[in-house]
């Protein structure tokens, strides 16, 4: 059995930020290294999932930066996605937040797609979905959307500039700022979404997050 971090007071422990820095840093200066990281990045989260509520810690806290970055819509989005899911806690918080809307979450790691699955509120059932997907080859089948939600993940910027409507929304949150593992410095953001007709509108930071919000303008 693989071994579980434990939960920390000040976010997830030490190897989770090294590794987290290292693929993050890799996938935005260099798009092409994900072939080489996906295998083994898919298999570390297969193996912390039962365990990964307990890392992440306090929901609502976490939250404090997306709900602040939504303030900068300009109205509310009706099909969501929630990149890099994990075990689902960002994609019920946006379904209860937008109740007409539909949401679905991606994650590139089964076990944590189980453990999403597993918590799923009755009551959002039918409004949101939990998919085993990679974030740099989305299925063509999951169509696009009006917001593209990733909190704590590195950034796939053609993989979001495929699935995003055009005038439509990304938003990118680090939960514990620059302390996030994934955490994408806002210069690589918007350096790597302009290449993709996506142009950052906002920046800002709530509770211990920040968060950076782009439009596809193409």
């Amino acid at each position: 059995m693989a071994d579980r971090p434990a939960a920390a007071p000040d976010g997830p422990p030490a190897r989770v930020r090294v590794i987290g820095r290292t693929i993050t840093w890799l996938v935005a200066r260099f798009p092409f290294l994900w072939r080489f990281l996906r295998g083994p990045t898919r298999r570390f989260f297969d193996g912390v999932a039962p365990g990964w509520n307990q890392v992440v810690g306090d929901t609502p806290k976490r939250m404090a930066s997306l709900e602040a970055a939504l303030a900068e819509l300009d109205a509310p989005p009706s099909r969501i996605l929630d990149l890099g899911t994990g075990t689902g806690a960002a994609a019920g918080w946006l379904a209860r937040r937008f109740p007409r809307a539909e949401v679905v979450g991606v994650d590139i790691s089964p076990a944590m797609i189980e453990v999403a699955r597993a918590g799923l509120e009755p009551e959002l059932a039918d409004r949101l979905r939990f998919e085993v997907a990679d974030a740099d080859d989305l299925d063509p089948g999951l169509g696009t959307f009006d917001l593209i939600v990733q909190v704590s993940v590195p950034a796939f910027f053609a993989g979001i500039a495929r699935a995003l409507r055009p005038g439509a929304h990304v938003i990118v949150i680090s939960s514990l700022g620059t302390a996030t593992p994934f955490h994408t410095p806002p210069h690589l953001l918007e350096r790597g979404f302009r290449r993709h007709g996506i142009e950052v509108v906002a920046t800002g930071s709530a509770g211990p997050g920040t968060f950076v919000v782009a439009r596809r303008t193409s």
